[in-house]
């Protein structure tokens, strides 16, 4: 999900397109990853009506964390050190998210008496930053960041977690990118058999 955010700078590398406009685009995209549910979203929705000011602030907020683990996580996948301005900022925002999150009783769990981990108040302006937050910082205290990789076309560098059985995807979607690939080495090997 961290990889995903990243994403929602679309064009990055040639001609950036922001896809968080407003708030609410930040608050559909916590639905769209499954942080949020249809009612946190009215709520969120109703209070950044009502607020307007706030909800841009974090927004603004939101911009930077997504800036913050773009930073952290190209600098690892291209063997650079990590930007600290970039690792800090990451830190502050996941000892927000740890300040909002408890243990609770787990409604599914495989083991009697089990538990999860889960946010208090998902009512605040900033609670759909929180997981993305923790998520960037489990990902890279875990065994899967070898396989955090950019997309191999220039036009695009989509983050996207590597979970093949061999680990050498090379495309964000291959669908979308990898076939654009095959397509132009395709043409390129035609126009070369003509010469």
């Amino acid at each position: 999900m961290c990889l995903d955010f990243v994403n929602t700078l679309d064009d990055r590398h040639t001609t950036p397109k922001e896809l968080l406009e407003t708030y609410v685009d930040l608050v559909r995209f916590g639905e769209d990853a499954g942080l949020l549910d249809s009612r946190q979203v009215d709520r969120l929705y109703e209070r950044s009506q009502a607020h307007p000011e706030q909800a841009k602030e974090v927004l603004i907020w939101g911009r930077e964390l997504r800036e913050a683990i773009h930073d952290v996580f190209w600098a690892i996948m291209n063997k650079q050190a990590v930007p600290p301005a970039a690792l800090a900022r990451l830190n502050a925002d996941v000892q927000t998210a740890a300040g909002h999150m408890r243990l609770v009783p787990a409604p599914h769990s495989q083991a009697k008496g089990g538990f999860e981990w889960s946010y208090d108040d998902l009512g605040e302006f900033d609670s759909v930053l929180w997981p993305i937050a923790r998520a960037a910082a489990d990902l890279l205290a875990s065994d899967q960041l070898p396989y955090a990789r950019a997309c191999f076309s220039k036009a695009c560098e989509w983050f996207f977690l590597d979970t093949s059985k061999n680990h050498h995807r090379r495309w964000c979607d291959m669908t979308r990118c990898g076939n654009r690939a095959k397509v132009q080495r395709f043409y390129a090997r035609q126009k070369k058999g003509k010469c």
